[in-house]
């Protein structure tokens, strides 16, 4: 089982330092890839930005592999429910793509593709940050799998 993470735009160094150091150490018990698609910059903002974004995304998610779509309407996962995905996911030995979108959202292909919607909660934050703390929670996630104290829960 491997996760691909599609994410828009890139990440600023300072945050991309923090991204890669979270994804060395997730992957060492959990295949994942990430992938960047570029900004549709030059399409007017709302629904054609979306809907170009959608189209770069969609190019990098083999058919029929589940995805779930960050999503503000999305379900929450505390990180014990991440681990439990994330458990699920390696059981079934079914790949999942992860899709972030950008500044500007997703649009209706990305929605109609997503299988699941996970929320990371109430606040808004910059789509650069939110790629940041998904692959904190997978790295989280795993280590909850593995029994080892870098979750301390409500300790």
């Amino acid at each position: 089982m491997r996760i691909l993470l599609v994410a828009v735009g890139k990440l600023r160094p300072a945050l991309r330092e923090v991204a890669d150091d979270y994804l060395r150490r997730v992957t060492r018990s959990l295949a994942l890839d990430e992938r960047e698609v570029r900004e549709a910059g030059r399409q007017p903002a709302g629904v054609q930005r979306q809907d170009e974004e959608d189209r770069r995304i969609l190019r990098l998610i083999p058919a029929g592999m589940p995805v779930t779509l960050l999503d503000p309407g999305g379900t929450p996962l505390t990180s014990e429910e991440v681990a439990a995905r994330i458990a699920a996911w390696r059981l079934a030995a079914q790949d999942r793509a992860i899709v972030i979108g950008g500044a500007n959202g997703v649009g209706a292909a990305l929605h109609h593709r997503a299988d699941e919607r996970w929320s990371l909660g109430p606040i808004t934050l910059p789509h650069e940050l939110a790629r940041v703390v998904v692959l904190e929670q997978l790295y989280r996630g795993t280590t909850i799998l593995q029994g080892t104290p870098y979750h301390r829960g409500d300790a």
